[in-house]
């Protein structure tokens, strides 16, 4: 298929959703599909790479509000036009909901092209974190008009299926996610890392891996490692990521390990190296951290929806809390270092879970879902 993708986040940008989009439109190139991908640029120097196997089409963009580090694209209707009368795809696949994701939809609609999205990111919960929360209502049915203009939108779990199929979107079809069990192995695993941290043999590190970010709820997660170096006092905490809080929580918490942006096999090694992962965002369609830690080995600590609801059993494989419950998150955290006989089975038992999420796999249900949209919609 020639499939055009439009995103207002992709490499070189790092967060979940640009690895996600990444390894679906390289894993579509090499099942010998044509791809080319419309996005924002990031930065003066961002160009197109004449050795990626998509054709990179690279618009205009603007930083997001208040959001560093993201950036929106411009509305380029009239290109957008030109272009795919030029070469015209198969089928439009809109990752984004911003001012290029609508001027895609709008030239899609125009030109009768097959049109697929995908739901991302719940930007309507990210708005009560930087001041916009009275938009909530306006965004939420933005999005849902959006989405509905569409022949398919993919989510990545069944629960979010079910929430968005209540709220009134049609269509909705699961699309899971993958991790590269290849990358994150609890092998690569540093003893001089963890040393560096001040750690010995038998010291617990427990790891964040994430934006720095206030939707994130990065302080419920420091509240329950402070809970459990309590009851451990030779825990260490690693967090890993940039983000708006960075200064505050050095400043705030100079004793914890902040090492930044960290990517490959630096990223993997950092996760390996630890023992513990919290993540307590209540804002995720799914949570790439989540099953990247498990591929580690790493016993995780996260809210029983999204990709904790989706592959963790609590207590077999790792342990959940109730949904937006912070005193049941902190008292899991808490009974996690009474239970300390039992990491080893938990971490081993995390880590055969992964194994069964591939990339492969997903990529093969891209593929299928966008062969549907494009047999129901094509107009001949």
């Amino acid at each position: 298929m020639r499939l055009s993708l439009v995103t207002e986040t992709f490499p070189p940008e790092v967060n979940g959703v640009a690895m996600t989009l990444n390894r679906l439109v390289r894993g579509l190139a090499d099942r010998g599909h044509e791809v080319s991908v419309v996005r924002p640029r990031q930065g003066s120097r961002d160009a197109p790479d004449s050795e990626d196997p998509y054709t990179d089409v690279i618009v205009p963009g603007l930083p997001l509000p208040r959001y560093e580090g993201l950036r929106m694209g411009l509305p380029v209707y009239p290109r957008l036009i030109k272009m795919w009368r030029r070469q015209r795809p198969d089928i439009v696949h809109l990752a984004t909901e911003g001012p290029l994701g609508w001027a895609a939809l709008s030239a899609a609609e125009r030109l009768g092209l097959p049109i697929a999205s995908s739901y991302h990111t719940n930007f309507h919960q990210y708005g009560e974190h930087y001041g916009f929360g009275f938009g909530k209502g306006i965004a939420v049915a933005y999005l849902r008009h959006f989405h509905n203009r569409t022949h398919c939108t993919m989510v990545p779990t069944d629960e979010m299926k079910g929430t968005l199929r209540q709220e009134g979107y049609r269509n909705v079809t699961v699309m899971a996610r993958g991790v590269d069990t290849d990358l994150f192995r609890p092998e690569r695993r540093s003893e001089d890392l963890r040393r560096s941290w001040g750690l010995g043999p038998d010291d617990v590190a427990v790891v964040y891996v994430g934006r720095l970010a206030k939707e994130k709820n990065v302080d419920l997660a420091v509240k329950a490692f402070e809970a459990m170096r309590r009851i451990e006092p030779r825990s260490h905490f690693v967090l890993v990521g940039n983000g708006p809080e960075n200064i505050p929580l050095r400043k705030r918490y100079p004793d914890f390990h902040y090492c930044g942006m960290r990517l490959g096999e630096d990223l993997a090694v950092h996760y390996a190296s630890g023992d513990i992962f919290l993540f307590p965002s209540i804002t995720e369609t799914f949570g790439n951290v989540v099953t990247e830690a498990m591929a580690n080995g790493l016993l995780v600590l996260t809210y029983d929806y999204a990709a904790g609801r989706q592959f963790i059993r609590s207590w077999e494989n790792g342990v959940l809390a109730r949904l937006d419950d912070s005193q049941d998150y902190l008292e899991k955290a808490g009974e996690l270092m009474h239970r300390r006989a039992e990491w080893k089975a938990l971490r081993a038992a995390a880590r055969d879970t992964a194994l069964g999420i591939t990339w492969g796999s997903v990529v093969v249900n891209f593929e299928q879902l966008l062969f549907d949209v494009m047999t129901r919609n094509r107009v001949f």
